[in-house]
């Protein structure tokens, strides 16, 4: 397996001799081995037992510091060369609840879980990357390696950081990356500002009175005042925001009743909202709130909501996003750099980590085709081996371009 960018046989301008070539390519063939582990073994959020094992033993055998315990399965490997500034690089380890259908001979071995977000490709890189830096340096300054748990839904970078993450490894700046399907296999792409949104959970119950669904004037019929509301909410998107400003309102759930001739007492709604606005985030909960409470009261139920603002809009500092990019043009050449990527829907805890330190985030082409170009979350889809050594070689290239080896006045990102 080819793991080096073909148009460049450096790393930040140091000539590789036809040794680091051979190594490069040696432990990406490594890497692919430990990818394929990785996602035949895949945990749930905050269950990262042997995954979080697995990186601590390495990241020890590496020689680097390695802290446990932040957010329950956690790990910070921290890599020290003298003098300089601190920069922290961020993969997340958790899989989903979904049966895997890829037919592959490394498939998921856990009935219900699977690797469908590609993370196990991300823990692996970053792995990589701290293999290439322990052992070849390169670097002035302090490199701290961020494994997460708990990305999909349970928000783990919000609680690494609740829990001190910055406080314990202060850092000058912080930086993640996400494969994509649907950008060619070795392009990346960045953008400054806003990537991707925020992140709101709900559910709404509904409690009315259940009875014969014969004598429906003898209920007060949750479900009819559920569709209302579902119906209404809508407008919130359509009729009372900006339509300049993005924003989503998706019902996704609705649970009640058991059988077809009874009317239930109770009905449960559940969805998301993404929005990048916060005054527009804002809007849309108290709209909520405001025509769920009307409709109820017209039909003489009641409701409950819980509104959850799990993940913030995930927001690249306009200079790390300068940094990242002189990186991934190193990495893979200017031509295949796509330039302000659109802003996704999609939402990412490592949003929480930008809002307490200025950083960036970036997408690296997983392919279009096949497993590799199917949509995250599919239970077809498989993390492309021929992108890993991009990943490492852009997380090399951004740690040897923001810690030069040159006087830290001239370092940047050094804040």
């Amino acid at each position: 397996m080819r793991g080096w960018a073909p148009d460049s046989d450096s790393i930040h301008g140091n000539a590789l001799n036809m040794n680091d070539r051979t190594a490069f390519e040696a432990l990406c063939a490594d890497l692919a081995e430990l990818r394929h582990d990785l996602h035949a073994h895949p945990e749930l959020a905050f269950r990262e037992e042997r995954t979080s094992n697995l990186v601590a033993e390495r990241l020890a055998a590496l020689g680097l510091e390695v802290d446990r315990g932040l957010a329950g399965t956690g790990v910070v490997g921290t890599l020290r060369r003298g003098e300089g500034g601190t920069i922290g690089l961020r993969a997340d380890m958790d899989a989903l609840p979904l049966d895997e259908h890829t037919g592959l001979g490394y498939a998921s071995r856990q009935p219900g879980l699977m690797h469908a977000c590609g993370h196990d490709g991300h823990t692996t890189m970053l792995l990589g990357a701290a293999t290439w830096l322990a052992e070849h340096g390169g670097f002035s300054g302090t490199c701290h390696f961020i494994f997460q748990p708990a990305e999909e839904n349970l928000a783990g970078g919000r609680r690494m950081v609740d829990e001190g993450l910055f406080e314990r490894f202060p850092m000058d700046a912080v930086f993640g990356l996400h494969n994509w399907p649907g950008i060619e296999a070795g392009c990346m792409g960045v953008r400054s500002g806003p990537v991707m949104a925020a992140a709101d959970f709900f559910e709404l119950r509904i409690s009315g009175t259940g009875g014969h669904a014969a004598y429906p004037h003898r209920a007060r019929d949750p479900i009819v005042a559920a569709a209302q509301i579902i119906g209404a909410w809508q407008t919130l998107v359509s009729r009372s925001s900006d339509p300049l400003a993005a924003a989503v309102l998706s019902v996704t759930r609705i649970q009640g009743g058991t059988t077809e001739n009874v009317i239930p007492d109770r009905v449960t709604l559940g969805g998301t909202v993404r929005t990048f606005d916060e005054s527009v985030q804002q809007n849309i909960e108290q709209g909520m709130r405001r025509m769920a409470e009307g409709i109820a009261t017209a039909h003489g139920v009641e409701v409950d909501l819980d509104y959850q603002r799990r993940y913030r809009s995930t927001v690249n500092d306009a200079e790390a996003a300068a940094v990242a990019l002189k990186a991934m043009e190193r990495t893979v050449g200017p031509e295949r750099i796509v330039r302000d990527l659109p802003p996704t829907m999609g939402a990412e805890d490592f949003g929480w980590m930008l809002a307490a330190c200025p950083g960036a985030y970036v997408m690296l082409g997983n392919g279009t085709q096949g497993a590799h170009g199917r949509a995250l979350h599919n239970p077809g889809y498989d993390f492309n081996d021929g992108v890993i050594g991009i990943g490492v070689r852009y997380w090399v290239e951004l740690v040897h371009g923001t810690l030069r080896e040159e006087a830290a006045t001239d370092r940047p990102m050094h804040r």
